[in-house]
């Protein structure tokens, strides 16, 4: 039985001017593949690159898709939104006892304070 999918790549550039990468299938004329997104080349330790590879093949995923979903989850992770979230529930669980002092220098310091 022949290969049904093309052997290259054709990049694509719909609305938006996204890049899309598609695989053909040959018997049916349609695009297959999942690569809509910017392309990019990024340098990373020969470690780092080891570890993705292995985790790639154990998860059966392409590099591209590993690499796509890793960036998003630390993006997600990182966002300021959650940072700051994240800051605020540790400030909320610690619920120091107030210093009446610093209370009132910290009021007159955000007092004289152009906002």
């Amino acid at each position: 039985m022949a290969n049904r999918k093309s052997q290259g790549t054709s990049p694509l550039t719909p609305l938006g001017g996204t890049k899309v990468t598609a695989h053909y299938d040959l018997a049916t004329g349609s695009a297959v593949g999942y690569t809509y997104g910017m392309k990019t080349a990024v340098s990373v330790p020969d470690e780092v690159f080891r570890a993705a590879e292995r985790q790639a093949r154990r998860t059966r995923k392409s590099r591209s898709q590993l690499y796509a979903e890793a960036l998003s989850e630390y993006l997600a992770r990182h966002g300021p939104d959650e940072v700051t979230d994240a800051m605020n529930s540790v400030v909320d669980r610690l619920k120091e006892p107030t210093d009446r002092f610093v209370s009132a220098a910290a009021r007159r310091v955000l007092e004289r304070s152009e906002w």
